[in-house]
């Protein structure tokens, strides 16, 4: 059995158009979405481009903190 912290752990992605828009008229929410990534791989903040239903394109999803 590992003992102290596990590699995988669990990630919250989110829109950065959403967050500066500031979810104003044109933006009616916030896109998130939840994965996993690998500690020792990726050490950084992960950033992936999704789908956000909110401004309805294509765009970056950063990491955030819990």
């Amino acid at each position: 059995m590992a003992k102290g912290k596990d590699v995988r752990i669990r990630v919250i992605l989110e829109c950065i158009s959403c967050v500066r828009k500031g979810a104003n008229e044109e933006s009616t929410g916030i896109s998130r979405y939840s994965t996993q990534k690998n500690r020792h791989n990726t050490p950084g903040q992960l950033e992936f481009k999704n789908f956000c239903r909110y401004c309805r394109k294509h765009t970056t999803h950063h990491e955030i903190k819990k």
